[in-house]
């Protein structure tokens, strides 16, 4: 029986913003631009949609 570790990689900010922008300016889809860089699609998402509202971008309710 295999044990899941409660530990998850941290990124840090630099990434994150490279990769936000990286995701923002290409032509792949933000699945395929997360593969490239070894990071999940979700967490890559996540990065996006959070960028996105920093800057007044996105919305913070439903």
């Amino acid at each position: 029986m295999s044990k899941k570790s409660n530990t998850s990689k941290r990124y840090t900010a630099e990434f994150k913003r490279d990769a936000v922008a990286l995701a923002l300016s290409s032509d792949k889809t933000v699945t395929e631009v997360a593969r490239d860089l070894g990071v999940s699609p979700e967490g890559l998402r996540g990065w996006v949609k959070q960028a996105k509202i920093d800057r007044g971008e996105g919305r913070l309710g439903p």
